[in-house]
């Protein structure tokens, strides 16, 4: 009798498939609908590993060091990532500073450490029985990381501020940039069929095991 772990269903027209893994370079669409349903990376848990430790590292520059520096009237202010969640609380707008602060601050070091553990995991080879777990929870933050949004919301009030202020740009928004690109890589570079037959595999190897 066939496992039903064997099979899954298509996320666009739930056709039941089994579950099977191209080689690297081949994609794999659904016959009813032809959804791409897998495509391997070559080197996807190195390369996955590697934009994680570069994104943690650049997390704590792009929040500690200044972003924006404004010079008005002689008088010179400069801001950090965490300023606009400050700037929003004290304007009684205490609702939008949460959602600011989970969807640029507290999810994105979420995501990454998540994306650091998982990968790390993988590549030494070590099994853990939280894998699925953190990869369950990986995949439910992707839609609530928004760096990109943020750095929008930066750019336009950068360019109404220009008519009536020297502005500089710090450090801060230079690693805060970079740390865009790390995640949007990492978010699209992600092979998910890969990590969860790595995972399986680990966890198969551990039960035999013991």
């Amino acid at each position: 009798m066939n496992n039903s772990s064997d099979y899954h269903a298509c996320p666009e027209c739930d056709l039941l498939l089994k579950a099977t893994l191209p080689d690297v370079g081949e994609k794999a669409h659904c016959p009813r609908c032809g959804l791409l349903l897998a495509r391997p990376h070559k080197q996807s848990v190195e390369r996955t590993f590697a934009l994680s430790i570069a994104g943690i590292i650049l997390f704590f520059p792009a929040n500690l060091l200044p972003m924006v520096g404004i010079t008005m009237m002689g008088n010179a202010n400069t801001g950090i990532l965490f300023s606009g969640v400050l700037a929003l609380f004290n304007e009684g707008l205490q609702a939008v500073a949460v959602v600011v602060f989970l969807a640029s601050i507290l999810f994105p070091l979420v995501h990454i450490s998540l994306s650091l553990l998982i990968s790390g995991h993988l590549y030494f080879n070590l099994a853990n029985r939280y894998l699925a777990h953190w990869m369950r929870w990986m995949h439910h933050l992707d839609e609530w990381v928004m760096l990109e949004v943020y750095m929008l919301s930066i750019i336009v009030a950068c360019v109404k501020l220009m008519s009536i202020a020297q502005l500089k740009l710090g450090w801060g928004l230079y690693a805060f940039v970079a740390l865009i690109v790390i995640n949007t890589l990492l978010t699209s570079g992600l092979d998910e069929a890969l990590f969860w037959q790595r995972i399986e595999q680990l966890r198969t190897r551990k039960s035999n095991a013991n």
